[in-house]
């Protein structure tokens, strides 16, 4: 069995990396586990214009760090209607500082006062996310994007997921935060990425012929 570190504190990543990850033969190791109580570096600024930019410095910085292969993803939501804010600021849109809970919300509440304006059929939207692996000499070995299409609702629907899930309407007039986690899985962004990534990767315990 293979190992990789995932770049996040982020408990809902991990869940969501390592549920696909995981049944191909790869263990998922966290920073905290990687950490064992050592300080973690400082984290890097992303300060990358894309998806793909950010995903990468996460990967190179923690990899150097641990010494081992590193999966970062960086990922957001894209609105057509807003020239595709949030975009790489999803996380931190609104500018309330907090635990995540409280920049869920206040995230989500500029999300519906940005769209509040716009009509229901030109609120198109999607979550990207991109994945990057890093080897700790630096070498990006693998990138892999995924994306789940939607549009936006201003009435948010659901109990499952985080961020921005309550307030992507899917095609089949479910939000994302309504899809239970195996349903998440199969459909969401992430869920894409992780697969295209394994895909590229091979099961590590299949003998390579």
């Amino acid at each position: 069995m293979n190992t990789l570190l995932l770049a996040t504190s982020n408990p809902h990543k991990v869940k969501e990396v390592a549920s696909t990850l995981a049944p191909l033969g790869w263990h998922i190791c966290t920073l905290q586990d990687v950490a064992n109580g050592r300080p973690l570096p400082e984290e890097p600024v992303e300060d990358a214009p894309d998806f793909e930019g950010n995903a990468a410095i996460k990967a190179k910085v923690y990899a150097a760090w641990s010494g081992l292969p590193t999966l970062a993803d960086d990922s957001g939501l894209v609105v057509d209607a807003l020239d595709g804010a949030p975009g790489v600021h999803s996380a931190r849109w609104s500018g309330v500082d907090g635990d995540r809970a409280t920049r869920d919300a206040a995230n989500n509440k500029k999300l519906v006062q940005a769209i509040e304006p716009i009509p229901q059929e030109k609120r198109s939207a999607r979550f990207v996310c991109v994945l990057c692996l890093a080897e700790p000499d630096g070498l990006i070995r693998h990138v892999a994007r995924g994306t789940m299409e939607g549009h936006i609702t201003s009435d948010p629907r659901g109990k499952n997921g985080f961020g921005y899930d309550p307030h992507l309407m899917l095609p089949d007039g479910r939000t994302s935060a309504e899809l239970s986690p195996e349903e998440k899985n199969d459909r969401s962004h992430r869920g894409q990425a992780c697969r295209a990534l394994a895909f590229t990767l091979g099961q590590p315990d299949t003998p390579q012929v």
